[in-house]
C-alpha cells in the first residue's frame, strides 16, 4: 500500500511539474507574440505618418499654381492669348 501511494503522489507531482512548465512556456510565448505586436504596431505608425507626408506633399506639387509655375520655368511653356485659342466642338 504504501508503494502505491508513493507512485501515486511521484505521478501527481510529475503531472504538477509537467503543468507548471507548461503554463510558464505559454506565458512566455504570450509575452513574444506580444513583443512582435507592438513592433509590428510601431511599423503600422511609421507608415501612418509616412502615407500623410505624400498625400501632403501629393497636394502640394499637384496645386493649378504649381503646375503652372513648373509649366513656364522648366518647360518654357507660356499662355497662349485669347485670339489663339481653338476650340473644337464634338
Amino acid at each position: 500500500m504504501t508503494t502505491s501511494r508513493y507512485l501515486g503522489l511521484g505521478a501527481l507531482i510529475l503531472v504538477l511539474l509537467i503543468s507548471a512548465l507548461s503554463v510558464i512556456y505559454s506565458k512566455y510565448y504570450s509575452r513574444l507574440i506580444f513583443i512582435e505586436i507592438q513592433k509590428h504596431e510601431r511599423t503600422l505608425d511609421q507608415y501612418e505618418v509616412e502615407w500623410g507626408q505624400l498625400q501632403l506633399e501629393l497636394t502640394t506639387l499637384a496645386e493649378q499654381n504649381r503646375v503652372e509655375q513648373v509649366a513656364q520655368t522648366q518647360l518654357k511653356l507660356v499662355m497662349p492669348l485669347r485670339e489663339e485659342i481653338i476650340y473644337i466642338k464634338p
